[in-house]
């Protein structure tokens, strides 16, 4: 994030005569990129007390790391002295529109981003920024047309994510697919890539398309939890319980606390009869995820399935507030089946041989409608 190295020597050549602490620009430089922060900021204070608070650089790179440990508020107040001092270079309105956006402050965000355009047209990051913050503004066709101006000039994966993205936000998940396989042409190995073209395929219920797709994404990487839960969920709607749990112990490795991932190993131990093992994992996953309505339907069929009519309807009765959307199949009615059965002491032999598990939808900005199942984990948040 630091200066282009002709904007350093711009502002060397600029500075030359200003004094010794323009001098210091190099030592400021390596010490940044060697990650060496606290030496860094000891020499940034030697340089700002000699220039009197006035050295662009040392302002530029104090702030960059004032950011990275969190403190925006103080890294967006030094990175606008550093833009009052040179208002023409347009590293310093980047990271003022940067500091803005991560504060939540996308209206200004977007005026700064504006102002950069009439410096710089053509940088296809000021485009990108811009569609990012129109996003959050819920400028959606803006926020298209920005990304699309971002492709043209420069093609990169994360304008070709977040274009997917906006376009899964919008439950157009053939448009997101077509986005990432578009950018998938000029950039193959991609392993986040490969992921939320498999997510989007999976959605549209193209289970074989995404099934190819996630395993070539893990065979580049094997160990992202989001690729194997949603590897898993489509081997676990074999049914291949025994498959899925493999892939969910890789899984649980890197995201013990996933409780997608636990409602998933609970229902996979369901079908396999083991009813003890399924209820413990289902409340592991309700301990780390309570609202999530699809874990305690889940909890709930189970205790239905080993005759606990009072817990059943318990859980089942949790839900009926806050259950799914309208798309899905009522709480309440199921909540009525539990006490339909408890009331006449029937339990389940068999496990429903019909359950499919529910498939993951990490890959965009917030979930959307949770696909209904009663087999498996929700969307991952």
């Amino acid at each position: 994030e630091t200066f282009s190295n002709a904007s350093r020597a711009s502002m060397a050549a600029s500075g030359s005569g200003a004094g010794s602490h323009e001098r210091r620009n190099w030592l400021v430089h390596i010490l940044y990129v060697r990650r060496e922060h606290d030496a860094c900021l000891a020499v940034i204070e030697e340089a700002l007390a000699e220039a009197r608070g006035l050295a662009e650089y040392p302002l530029y790179v104090k702030a960059l790391i004032l950011r990275q440990r969190g403190a925006v508020a103080e890294s967006l107040t030094l990175f606008q002295a550093a833009a009052c001092l040179n208002p023409q270079n347009v590293c310093n309105l980047k990271q003022v529109g940067r500091s803005l956006y991560l504060l939540g402050r996308h209206r200004a965000a977007l005026e700064v981003y504006d102002e950069l355009l009439r410096l710089s047209e053509r940088d296809w990051e000021v485009w990108h920024n811009r569609g990012l913050c129109r996003v959050y503004l819920k400028q959606y066709d803006e926020a298209i047309e920005d990304l699309m101006r971002a492709k043209s000039l420069e093609r990169h994966d994360a304008t070709f994510l977040q274009l997917g993205a906006i376009h899964a936000l919008r439950d157009n998940f053939r448009a997101a697919a077509e986005t990432y396989l578009e950018a998938l042409e000029h950039s193959p190995g991609s392993a986040e890539l490969l992921t939320a073209a498999g997510l989007a395929y999976l959605r549209l219920g193209e289970n074989d398309k995404a099934l190819e797709l996630l395993d070539a994404s893990l065979a580049r990487d094997p160990t992202d939890p989001r690729t194997v839960l949603a590897a898993g969920s489509l081997i676990q709607d074999k049914p291949d319980p025994d498959g899925a749990l493999l892939s969910y112990r890789v899984a649980a490795v890197w995201a013990p606390n996933s409780a997608p991932l636990w409602s998933n190993i609970g229902m996979c131990f369901y079908r396999k009869e083991r009813y003890v093992a399924a209820i413990a994992c289902l409340k592991r996953a309700f301990f780390l995820d309570p609202f999530a309505w699809i874990i305690s339907f889940n909890l709930g069929l189970v205790h239905l399935c080993t005759g606990q009519a009072p817990r059943d309807r318990a859980d089942l009765g949790y839900i009926s507030a806050s259950g799914p959307s309208p798309c899905h199949p009522t709480p309440g009615s199921a909540t009525s089946c539990s006490l339909a059965q408890g009331s006449r002491k029937h339990m389940l032999s068999q496990p429903p041989s019909d359950l499919t598990p529910a498939q993951p939808d990490s890959a965009y900005p917030r979930p959307s409608r949770s696909l209904w199942c009663t087999d498996a984990a929700h969307s991952l948040m």
